[in-house]
């Protein structure tokens, strides 16, 4: 039996994917047990966020197991479900492969290999914390995106309740590695998930980064607390693509 992979903070694109290889069969499983169902109901904002229309072209990136890309496919839309873990789009194939209007595509999120402008919608779940140069992905979903596309991207986050945040903060160090132990899940995978979150910027400081990519109309909105925050853009529609090329990447 292989030894169980753990990224760190320095987000080794080869290490995180790695990780995410090691965990793809009972990722949903723990998901579910780990966030008390509420995945279910931050899945369910995400699209309605996107709000996907027939026939329009949608990349969700970093989708995982294809939960959130399966979702957005009911409507009708052209959906490509993008990951950089292989045995995550393993098992997104193995469950909803059989979805025509949704397809599986390897890719980094900071060298997308779509050309400009391609997608009406870009979304993101729970990756960019994952991803080494945060910025350089949201310029790249920038530059994929058409003018006047949408971007969605629903991240966990910081609750501004000071008790519910150190709560929070225990759960996560202490609780849910255990829980992973649990659930038969590499328990190593889940103390990153919470250094991971520990080290993510607040809603504020993401809202700022997703404005110097280009993307305007700004807002975000939190879910149970805080916990995750609900992050929106539009590209302007008069937005040329080299303008992301001109962010700087962290």
């Amino acid at each position: 039996m292989s030894q169980p992979n753990r990224a760190d903070l320095g987000k080794d694109p080869q290490r995180v994917s790695g990780m995410f290889d090691q965990v793809a069969a009972g990722y949903d499983r723990t998901n579910t047990v780990m966030t008390f169902g509420n995945d279910a109901f931050w899945r369910a904002a995400t699209t309605r966020a996107v709000a996907p229309q027939r026939y329009e072209r949608i990349l969700d990136l970093a989708a995982g197991t294809a939960s959130s890309s399966a979702s957005l496919a009911t409507s009708g839309a052209d959906v490509v479900a993008a990951d950089f873990s292989p045995g995550m789009l393993a098992e997104g194939k193995r469950r909803h492969g059989h979805l025509p209007n949704l397809s599986f595509v390897q890719a980094d999120a900071m060298n997308l290999p779509f050309g400009d402008e391609e997608f009406d919608a870009v979304t993101m779940s729970y990756g960019l914390r994952n991803v080494q140069q945060p910025k350089k992905a949201l310029a790249e979903l920038f530059r994929v995106t058409k003018p006047g596309g949408r971007l969605v991207i629903n991240e966990f986050s910081t609750p501004p309740g000071k008790a519910f945040r150190g709560l929070y903060r225990f759960y996560n160090a202490q609780v849910l590695p255990r829980i992973a132990r649990v659930a038969g899940t590499n328990a190593d995978a889940y103390e990153y998930l919470g250094e991971s979150i520990r080290d993510w910027p607040d809603q504020k400081r993401l809202s700022a980064w997703i404005r110097e990519a280009g993307w305007t109309d700004v807002a975000y909105r939190n879910l149970s607390f805080g916990i995750v925050a609900l992050h929106r853009a539009t590209k302007p529609a008069t937005a040329a693509t080299a303008s992301a090329a001109a962010t700087n990447p962290e």
